[in-house]
């Protein structure tokens, strides 16, 4: 005869919850009849079914196969389907305002996790099912995780945690405070002087769960440092980072907008270029000779720009001064780095400017001169070779994850089609459908 204890009958109850929980689920299929695809990896095509079992496309379809009975069936039939877009750059952490600059002293962690999570789903819900996050607090690692285990809804996120910053550079969270509001930050803030200190401070973000790690090479604009251009880290510097992040299976990306810093960056084995604003034809060429890849972030730059021009007291004077000429000077950038050749990858830097307008990032790129299949391309395909997830993500194919947008109109003759987003499927799981 077998007596359960009240403790015992929990954990009985307890393993049949699992056990449930662990059961395979039934394939969930879905028909999506699309007016035209474009999928990136192949020719366009008119009146097409993409099968979703789950949260892979199995078939594509030429017509508008018939769904078997209880079967799932979305109309596109009036839109363009593309693969889920990619912005390389964000900050999902903060979005710039009047009163940036006093957060620092007034949000909690808690505070700004919250937020990020509003900011993730609008992000989301502009097309983007998957970004690089390229800095903040560290809560972007924690927001990725999130998401991951279905506690939040937004796009895939590849996070850095922490930039890593000389003293008094462009990610030091010390600079232009009172010196006694805030301890020293050192390597495990990301904060990182000579070679062992920037070995550290690689081997701290990848304890945390960063994907990536982020240095930055040159001078910001937004931050409280005077200097925006100039190089920030020694080549000997830069060449431990990268060697201590590929040791640890990870790359490296570099904020940089002076050239110096810029070329000792690439010549040290960064993976991308970001923001690149003053690049000389010299390191375009030494980019193009290493394969280093261009994140332009023009959206970011224009912004900055207006609020410079137009909006009295929305920057501190030493950003506003660094803020006047930045826009249009990275779109000029980004035109002769693709007349040159060197591979361009979409980002936005949103943060800088309003979440969810990542869109716009599309209409610069075709004022730079890109034609509009490379620049689908760079937000999708390209975009998810530089993250390594071309298999996975990046074009619509048999196999690959069912990460999919439709907009009104056809973006191969207009572009302004890519600010029309009308549908958005991520992992086989509708988030938008207007």
């Amino acid at each position: 005869m077998r007596h359960f204890t009240t403790r015992n009958r929990f954990f009985q109850l307890l393993f049949s919850g699992l056990m449930l929980l662990a059961a395979p689920l039934s394939a969930q299929t879905i028909y999506l009849y699309c007016g035209r695809i474009i999928p990136i990896s192949g020719e366009p095509q008119t009146a097409v079914t993409l099968v979703v079992e789950n949260n892979v496309i199995t078939r594509i379809d030429r017509g508008y196969a018939v769904a078997p009975n209880g079967v799932q069936v979305i109309d596109l039939k009036g839109k363009t389907v593309l693969p889920g877009l990619i912005d390389c750059h964000v900050h999902l952490e903060f979005e710039q305002n009047r009163n940036s600059y006093n957060e620092r002293f007034i949000f909690n962690e808690a505070d700004i996790a919250f937020r990020a999570a509003v900011y993730a789903r609008r992000t989301l819900e502009a097309g983007f099912t998957t970004v690089r996050d390229l800095g903040g607090s560290g809560v972007n690692i924690a927001l990725r995780n999130a998401i991951n285990a279905g506690w939040a809804t937004g796009p895939r996120i590849i996070a850095v945690g922490k930039a890593l910053s000389i003293t008094g550079g462009h990610g030091d969270p010390a600079t232009g405070a009172r010196w006694d509001l805030f301890d020293i930050p050192g390597p495990e803030m990301g904060i990182a002087d000579g070679p062992d200190e920037c070995r550290t401070a690689v081997r701290n973000q990848i304890k945390r769960g960063a994907d990536c790690i982020k240095v930055c090479a040159t001078g910001g604009v937004l931050s409280l440092a005077r200097d925006g251009r100039l190089p920030h880290y020694a080549a000997d510097e830069l060449e431990t980072i990268v060697k201590t992040a590929r040791d640890l299976g990870v790359d490296v990306a570099a904020h940089a907008h002076g050239d110096e810093g810029m070329r000792r960056a690439v010549e040290a084995g960064v993976v991308t270029i970001e923001h690149g604003t003053f690049m000389s034809d010299a390191t375009m060429d030494a980019m193009i000779k290493h394969g280093t890849w261009y994140v332009p972030t023009m959206t970011a730059g224009f912004a900055v720009s207006d609020s410079a021009k137009y909006a009295p007291g929305f920057f501190p004077e030493v950003v506003r001064v660094k803020a006047l000429e930045i826009g249009p000077q990275i779109q000029a950038t980004t035109t002769r780095a693709y007349r040159k050749g060197v591979k361009i990858a979409f980002g936005t830097d949103a943060g800088v400017y309003p979440h969810g307008k990542n869109n716009l990032e599309f209409i610069f790129m075709a004022q730079a001169g890109m034609k509009n299949t490379e620049i689908l391309r760079a937000a999708t395909l390209d975009a998810a070779t530089m993250l390594h997830l071309q298999d996975k993500i990046g074009s619509i194919e048999a196999g690959k994850l069912a990460d999919l947008v439709a907009v009104d109109g056809n973006p191969l003759d207009d572009i302004k089609a890519m600010t029309r987003v009308t549908f958005v499927m991520k992992d086989g799981k509708m988030i938008v459908n207007k």
